[in-house]
């Protein structure tokens, strides 16, 4: 069970992060252009937000199996994790980074209905949406990725 979930949140992080990608390029441009905020543009900021969704509840299914994660912590404690540079990534550093960029990106989506001009749209999911994708970036294990 643990290799076919962490199969599945491996290759559908490739989606999310393209996903996540093209939102912010997307919202970067709609800023620079000054463009209308189309429902293309909903659609792709709305698609980033469901994938974001779907990526946290594999990876916290992920989490409760992996002997890395929650297994590491409960048999070996937290001081233990703590100390070792690769458990702490995978028990701590990913999972909370990763939570916190999906509550950035929820929150900028939300924030992007509440605007009234095209430009606030924009940059609501532009400033919401690079920030998250900075912290996906700096936080996924390009190591062990597809191993």
């Amino acid at each position: 069970m643990y290799e076919t979930i962490k199969f599945i949140h491996s290759y559908w992080a490739c989606l999310t992060l393209l996903l996540i990608v093209l939102a912010t390029i997307n919202a970067l441009k709609g800023v620079l252009t000054k463009g209308d905020f189309l429902n293309k543009d909903y659609r792709v900021s709305l698609f980033a937000l469901i994938v974001t969704h779907i990526q946290i509840v594999l990876g916290c299914t992920l989490y409760t199996f992996s002997p890395n994660a929650l297994g590491a912590v409960i048999g070996n404690g937290m001081g233990s994790v703590m100390k070792d540079s690769s458990l702490r990534f995978f028990s701590l550093e990913h999972p909370l980074t990763m939570i916190i960029a999906l509550v950035l990106i929820s929150t900028g989506f939300s924030k992007h209905k509440k605007k009234d001009t095209s430009t606030q749209k924009f940059r609501a999911i532009a400033i919401f949406y690079s920030i998250a994708l900075i912290l996906v970036l700096n936080r996924i294990p390009w190591n062990s990725w597809f191993n």
